[in-house]
């Protein structure tokens, strides 16, 4: 078989935030992925679905039934080993990521986005692999200083910034 390369698109209407990554040893790195998510940001909700090599299947886990069966379904579609998806709301990547990347079990992060986003996966005779994420749109133009202005007012309005 030769190898294939094609984008995946994952689309993110409801706007719930998004991590994708890979691990390995996955009956441990999914509950080590839930401790990580449960204790980084008071009352975020999530779900974690994350492909298994052996046994093939996706495992699951969260404190939300709808978006475990959210990240878990979209795991399942990416069809990678050892990828691991996690949907989440009530709290931005920069509250739970480095939890998530300071994990042993945690090899790679491909993206941390509440946009649609498209993967760039391979597949050879073994299986899938992510190579890499295409997250959002491309940029047009530089910001003027009253977009600068606004981006500040939005830092202070969401707390990271005084």
């Amino acid at each position: 078989m030769e190898t294939k390369v094609f984008s995946f698109k994952v689309e993110n209407k409801e706007v719930d935030e998004i991590i994708i990554g890979q691990g390995n040893f996955t009956v441990k790195t999914i509950e080590d992925l839930y401790d990580a998510m449960n204790s980084s940001y008071s009352g975020v909700e999530f779900g974690i679905g994350m492909n298994e090599a052996k046994p093939k299947l996706t495992r699951k886990k969260g404190n939300n039934t709808e978006l475990e069966k959210k990240a878990s379904e979209l795991a399942l579609k990416i069809a990678a080993g050892h990828v691991f998806v996690i949907v989440f709301r009530k709290a931005f990547p920069i509250h739970v990521l480095n939890a998530v990347k300071a994990l042993p079990t945690v090899a790679n992060i491909f993206c941390a986005t509440s946009n649609t986003l498209e993967l760039i996966i391979a597949e050879t005779e073994l299986g899938r692999a992510v190579l890499g994420a295409v997250d959002g749109t491309s940029a047009e133009k530089i910001e003027t200083k009253e977009e600068e202005k606004e981006r500040s007012e939005l830092l202070k309005k969401l707390g990271f910034k005084k």
